[in-house]
């Protein structure tokens, strides 16, 4: 738990760090109503904020809508109004660029916003067949469509695979958008 878990520039955060923070997050989450098959929009620079916000709503049991917030704001928001997205995460610098919308804002770089809730796991509530995560398409035929990606897809991906062997020493770098789907 005391080993570093994400790194971005000066800043870390360990295993056990994350953990809580993304557990206080879910359960801020859980209260606003996400849980299994609700969409949360994730319009969140590179940053530490990015890691917590995914794992915050995989753990609430909801599917994250990565967000660009280099996309235009059209497409911003007809990607929160198409996925239904109950909850936008995003932060402070970046309200000022996103659409208006129905989706409740929650500022991540306001850790007073869910600092005060329980640190520890929330009990599962997402099954394999539920949703991980809606990726949109380029929009090459003109507009972007939502791919639903289910948890199974995801834990298929990454559990028990002979392409790659991590071990606890090795480092990953997250170099593509978190809106391309590979990331």
């Amino acid at each position: 738990p005391d080993a570093t878990a994400v790194v971005f520039g000066e800043d870390r955060l360990t295993y056990a760090e994350l953990n809580r923070r993304a557990n206080q997050l879910a359960h801020h989450l859980r209260a606003l109503g996400i849980g299994p098959d609700v969409s949360v929009g994730l319009c969140v620079e590179r940053s530490l904020d990015l890691v917590l916000a995914i794992l915050g709503v995989v753990k609430a049991g909801g599917a994250y809508v990565p967000l660009d917030p280099a996309y235009p704001v059209e497409r911003l928001a007809f990607m929160l109004t198409d996925s239904q997205a109950k909850v936008l995460l995003t932060q402070r610098q970046l309200v000022n660029r996103l659409p208006t919308t129905e989706a409740k804002v929650v500022l991540l770089d306001e850790a007073a916003t869910f600092a005060a809730e329980a640190n520890e796991n929330p009990p599962s509530s997402a099954t394999p067949q539920h949703l991980a995560y809606v990726i949109y398409t380029s929009g090459s035929t003109g507009q972007p469509k939502g791919v639903m990606i289910p948890q199974e897809a995801v834990s298929a991906l990454v559990l028990n695979t002979d392409y790659v062997a991590l071990g606890p020493t090795d480092k990953v770098a997250q170099a593509s958008s978190v809106s391309f789907d590979a990331a």
